[in-house]
């Protein structure tokens, strides 16, 4: 596959904003970015370009994220009548889950598995949006691809992940993506 995009998105809206978790539709898209392997490059996109970052989920032979069919691609349906949960994806946090039987937090298996931490939160990016602060929204996205991305790439070629446990033990989490 040459065309794999690896996407993250950022909403203006917060969960208990737009009445729970059951209204992700509602959050709207404040940013998102993507890492497309074609062009070997980053792409951003805020609200007034959400038709070309569907255009480029579309175009990719696969779209590679973490939550994505639950959340990105739920905030995304209130843009297109596209079926974006047909898209050849691996959803890395659906594996997990799969295997696992339990949610693991990206950053959770960021740390364990390459010793890096994320910088803010989905939380923080809504208070930046909301600021003005778009680019440092952007930036902080481009972040989470990056290390989707990393992490990606590491069960690829490894066939695991890691992630601490309760007792904070370093657990191995065997993959297939």
């Amino acid at each position: 596959m040459n065309n794999t995009v690896f996407f993250d998105v950022e909403t203006q809206y917060l969960a208990e904003e737009v009445g729970g978790w059951n209204f992700i539709h509602r959050l709207k898209l404040a940013a998102a970015v993507t890492y497309n392997t074609a062009d070997n490059a980053f792409h951003w996109y805020t609200e007034d370009k959400v038709d070309d970052l569907i255009a480029e989920l579309l175009a990719a032979d696969l779209v590679v994220g973490y939550n994505v069919l639950r959340f990105d691609y739920t905030v995304l349906s209130a843009y297109t009548d596209h079926p974006l949960q047909r898209l050849p994806t691996v959803d890395m946090l659906t594996h997990l889950y799969r295997v696992l039987g339990f949610r693991l937090k990206l950053e959770n298996v960021a740390q364990a598995t390459l010793g890096v931490g994320k910088t803010a939160d989905g939380v923080q990016a809504v208070y930046w949006y909301r600021r003005g602060e778009i680019d440092k929204v952007l930036s902080y996205c481009q972040e989470d691809v990056e290390i989707t991305r990393r992490l990606y790439e590491f069960g690829r070629e490894r066939g695991y992940v890691q992630y601490r446990d309760k007792r904070w033990r370093l657990r191995q989490v065997p993959v297939r993506w």
